[in-house]
């Protein structure tokens, strides 16, 4: 492997039960970049977190992260090299009955022996960093839609990761959070010296920030580049799914029978 990527997928497949859901799926996330992973609803981006996580096995192939195996790793060695992670999941997941504070608190208590005076210190600077230090004392309920992705940013960087996911984080956002997550995602990454991968079809927002994408449909590679060779790609599919229009290889209607044949009264 690399030592310059920090994430390495190799030739992976993987099926739920006989449905396929990825097949041959080959990346890299070089060290200390944004890498994008874009695609459509239930296209394998979310499988492939919980490939690289641990979570799931490929049904072939090898994922590779920091040098490990990860499909090889027995339950203790995979909770070390979780903890060498920060995951920021669709619709932030906060614990609805911890305040802010103790959120982020959770797992420097879970994973570390820090006296709690060091943790007050971190869980403050967490939340510093993403504009939320007056905010500790507040309940999730208590918090709009924006705030509480902030909140669980800072849970996400709790333990100074090497690797950080994110998975559909400008999802139900209004415009001004929106934007203001971006430009975390990407200020944090490059001030903790971190490594990000963000899962996402919110393509315009996702440009602004990434250094790399991969464009992914039913399963497979369709496309990769920069920033601004996706946005120039002139692949029927990347250019449909980039600029958002209604006619291209994905189609509007379910598969189906003729319209016409239904209506002259086939039988369902």
């Amino acid at each position: 492997m690399s030592g310059s990527n920090l994430i390495e997928v190799q030739s992976v497949s993987f099926a739920y039960d006989q449905r396929p859901v990825l097949k041959n799926i080959n990346l890299v996330v070089p060290r200390g970049k944004v890498v994008s992973i874009m695609g459509g609803s239930g296209c394998g981006k979310t499988t492939l977190l919980r490939l690289i996580g641990g979570q799931l096995k490929p049904s072939s192939g090898s994922v590779k992260v920091d040098g490990e195996s990860v499909e090889t790793l027995s339950a203790s060695q995979l909770t070390r090299l979780r903890r060498k992670m920060g995951m920021l999941f669709q619709m932030g997941a906060l614990f609805t009955d911890l305040n802010v504070y103790e959120n982020i608190a959770f797992q420097m208590r879970e994973h570390t022996d820090l006296p709690e005076a060091i943790i007050y210190d971190l869980v403050m600077m967490k939340l510093h960093a993403v504009g939320l230090h007056g905010a500790y004392k507040l309940m999730p309920s208590e918090l709009s839609g924006g705030m509480a992705r902030r909140v669980a940013l800072a849970r996400a960087i709790a333990l100074d990761p090497m690797l950080i996911m994110y998975d559909e984080p400008f999802a139900g956002l209004d415009p001004i959070s929106l934007g203001v997550i971006g430009i975390l995602i990407r200020k944090l990454n490059d001030a903790l010296g971190a490594t990000s991968i963000v899962v996402t079809h919110d393509v315009q927002e996702s440009l602004k920030i990434v250094d790399y994408v991969y464009m992914v449909s039913d399963g497979v590679v369709v496309a990769e580049g920069t920033a601004e060779e996706i946005r120039s790609s002139t692949l029927p599919f990347v250019h449909q799914f980039v600029w958002g229009e209604t006619d291209g290889p994905v189609a509007f209607h379910y598969p189906s029978e003729s319209y016409s044949d239904l209506l002259l009264g086939r039988t369902l």
